[in-house]
Parts: structure tokens; sequence; C-alpha cells
């Protein structure tokens, strides 16, 4: 009976030792997931009417870009993390359609700086392919409006948008700690197009948001 004793022993710190290698592995890849991105940014570009001034249904689009953005991600439990979305100010070219002027036509440009707030739920935290899904909110500061429509004056914007975000994505492990990642997000950013502090139509962006980039986790 003596002689099974050292048997035993090693059987039990081997299932011991298995039974914790999820939690060390989690705990080496560290709570903290960091990633650079090239993000896509396709607006929706619906807007009211303007019938004094001859702009119809959704005759104000904002320019489509492609943009860098960071965003910081922390990992609360190995399945939720909580994310947050950055990049610098960005601009945009506006156009309308006006019946009068019988084309579209630039009438000048914004910047904006939409920094959004995601907590995300991460499906497969420990295999090779990581998928997750999140929303949140979003908040767009709009700065810089220099818009002119001729035989109209110049416009203004509304300053601050807040609205949902919704997303999801894929990280790709790639080596220990770095991962490829893709990502899309739909956004809500909408603002008000004023004249001398009039509202003359609401423009919804409303951005689909397609990235890739390179995460690193710490």
């Amino acid at each position: 009976m003596h002689r099974n004793c050292p048997r035993a022993l090693i059987a039990v710190a081997v299932l011991g030792t298995w039974g914790a290698l999820p939690a060390q592995a989690q705990e080496a890849q560290g709570n903290w997931l960091v990633r650079a991105r090239a993000v896509r940014i396709d607006t929706a570009n619906k807007s009211d009417p303007i019938p004094a001034l001859a702009i119809p249904s959704d005759a104000i689009t904002v320019s489509n870009k492609t943009i860098p953005e960071v965003d910081i991600s922390y990992f609360f439990t190995p399945n939720i993390a909580a994310e947050l979305v950055l990049t610098v100010p960005q601009k945009h070219t506006v156009t309308v359609q006006q019946s009068a002027l019988g084309g579209p036509v630039d009438i000048g440009t914004f910047k904006q700086l939409p920094p959004t707030l995601m907590l995300q739920y991460h499906f497969m935290p420990d295999a090779k392919i990581r998928p997750y899904a999140g929303a949140g909110v979003n908040y767009t500061r709009i700065s810089s409006v220099n818009l002119f429509v001729p035989t109209v004056g110049r416009l203004d914007l509304d300053q601050n948008s807040w609205g949902l975000a919704v997303g999801g994505g894929v990280d790709i492990e790639l080596a220990k700690n770095w991962f490829l990642n893709f990502d899309v997000k739909k956004v809500q950013i909408r603002t008000d197009v004023t004249q001398f502090g009039q509202k003359l139509s609401t423009v919804k962006v409303d951005p689909w948001l397609f990235g890739a980039g390179i995460g690193y986790r710490f």
C-alpha cells in the first residue's frame, strides 16, 4: 500500500497542473489588448428635405474615406471586455443635390472626432480564432465647419452627436500575444444643419465601419 503512495501523489500533481493550465494561459495573455486598424467609413447619407431651398430628401451627403484607428480593450473576464475606439479628427467633404444647381455640388468641409465605447462578449477566448460581438455608445464632436451653398449662404452643423454603436469581429492568433483582427461596426452619427440658428435639416451619417489591423495582448 505504501508503494502506491508516490504514484498517487504524482498523479494528483499532474492532474493539478493540467487543471491550472487554462488559468495560467489566460493570465499569461494579460487583460489588455491594443489594436491598430485601417477603417473604411461608408456613410448612409440620409437627410430631410429642405423645400424652401429646393433640396430633396437624402440630397446632403458626407464623403466616404479610410482612416487610421487605435482601440484599447480591457478584459474583465476571459469573455467580457470593454473596448475604447480612438482616432484623430477626420475631415469630410459635404455634397448637396439642389434642383436649382442642376447637379451635385461640393459645398465645403467639416471635421469629426468619433470616440466609441463598446462592451463586448468574446465567444472563444482561448481559441486560435476568437469571434466577438458587442454594443455601446458613440460620441462625435463636429468642428471646423466650412459650408456654403450658392444662392443660399453659409450653413452650420450641430457640434455634438450621441448615438448607439453595435458590431463584431474576430481576432486570429498569429503568434504569442499577436493577433490579426477584422472588425465591423454600425454607428449612429447625426447632426442638424442650421442657418442663423434655425434648423433646416437633419443629416443621418450613420456609417458602417469596416476595419482590419493588428493587435497585441499583454
